[in-house]
């Protein structure tokens, strides 16, 4: 029942008015009065409390003032990072597209069938109608280059040039020979085992016509060489020298490898030709 009393009381109290009278200090005057109570003051206090934070958050969103508050970013801020936004979503993109360039490099040159999802197969014909026939590419390049710019044939092999018995051919790699010439068997050239990582040399002054990869046989070295002479050196480590290098005689051009399909094992496989035919290097070069 106290309990009761009280909170009547309090009520009461709440709902009590009270009149706010402004007078004229001179003249004792009403200038202007209002009505008020408890509730209605607490009202007026909490919604004009609400508009001064609703017009605060307003101001600093929209106007500059929010560039003085500590840890906001400054406009230049907000600018850097949209802009290195747009650069990661480009450097992603970019790095998307060399993925997929190498994965279709990885797929041909282990010779699977690289995934494009942009190639649609055509179906239309039997897989028992197609004829495939397959060949090296390596190779076709390669044998042209022998043919059109060094003109390089099996003939059979003339006397010795007095051009040719005059030269001094330095040795292109100090080691044990492991296979001759031999062009019964078409091989052409005299493979040569040395040390790990030994040098190879130019066995004569002259200059680099080709320096490239070959699925069969690696990274090859093609020097052509006065009195009509062009050397040979395959299944290189790595290449020293690139295409229109002028060499000197002993000079390093490679390192001894085991590159290639037709490798078989680290050595150097070493070609000497003369005006389109292969001549046996042991005749000329003391290994």
């Amino acid at each position: 029942m106290a309990n009761q009393d009280k909170k009547k009381k309090l009520i009461d109290k709440l709902k009590n008015r009270y009149r706010l009278i402004i007078y004229n200090d001179s003249t004792y005057q009403t200038v202007w009065s209002m009505k008020l109570s408890r509730i209605k003051v607490f009202f007026i206090v909490s919604f004009g409390g609400l508009l001064l934070v609703l017009f605060t958050v307003l101001m600093i969103a929209y106007t500059p003032i929010r560039g003085f508050i500590p840890g906001y970013p400054s406009a230049e801020v907000r600018q850097m990072i949209v802009h290195n936004a747009m650069l990661v979503d480009s450097l992603e993109e970019q790095l998307q597209i060399r993925d997929n360039y190498f994965e279709k490099i990885r797929a041909l040159i282990e010779g699977e069938i690289p995934h494009d999802p942009d190639f649609v197969a055509d179906t239309s014909i039997p897989s028992s109608e197609l004829q495939i026939n397959y060949y090296n590419h390596d190779s076709v390049f390669q044998q042209k280059i022998l043919e059109e710019q060094l003109d390089l044939s099996l003939q059979k092999e003339t006397p010795k040039s007095k051009n040719i018995a005059n030269l001094h051919f330095f040795s292109p790699l100090q080691g044990m020979i492991t296979n001759k010439f031999d062009k019964q068997t078409d091989h052409v050239a005299i493979d040569v085992v040395g040390m790990p990582n030994s040098r190879i040399s130019a066995v004569l002054d002259g200059t680099v016509i080709f320096a490239g990869w070959t699925v069969e046989t690696g990274y090859i070295i093609y020097l052509q060489h006065q009195n009509d002479l062009v050397s040979a050196y395959k299944h290189n480590a790595e290449l020293l020298k690139k295409v229109n290098e002028h060499v000197k005689a002993g000079e390093a051009i490679a390192i001894m490898g085991n590159t290639g399909e037709l490798t078989t094992g680290p050595h150097l496989h070493f070609e000497l030709w003369h005006q389109g035919i292969a001549l046996d290097p042991e005749k000329y070069i003391d290994f």
